[in-house]
């Protein structure tokens, strides 16, 4: 049965949509990778204009954020008036 053709069609149908799948979700973690560190690079610029040169710890804590929390910072940025309530409000996403 291995050896006839509808049955090497069929496999070979079977391997080509698991290639194409394989790509798509490539494609889509790289994209997503990709608006990640476009969120995050965005945050960091914006903690350093808003306070100046941050602490490296606090900086690691804010790379570790997925790309939603990075926008919720981002938004939080605005409400920041001192380096305690991006600390604040880091404790806070952990919980």
């Amino acid at each position: 049965m291995q050896e006839s053709v509808i049955y090497q069609y069929i496999l070979q149908k079977g391997e080509q949509r698991g290639e194409q799948r394989g790509e798509q979700r490539g494609e889509q973690r790289g994209e997503q990778r990709g608006e990640q560190k476009e969120a995050l690079k965005f945050c960091l610029l914006l903690l350093d204009e808003r306070f100046g040169e941050i602490d490296s710890s606090i900086i690691e804590r804010v790379e570790l954020l997925n790309k939603e929390r990075l926008e919720a910072l981002g938004r939080a940025i605005l409400r920041f008036s001192s380096l305690s309530d991006l600390v604040s409000w880091l404790n806070q996403q952990e919980i």
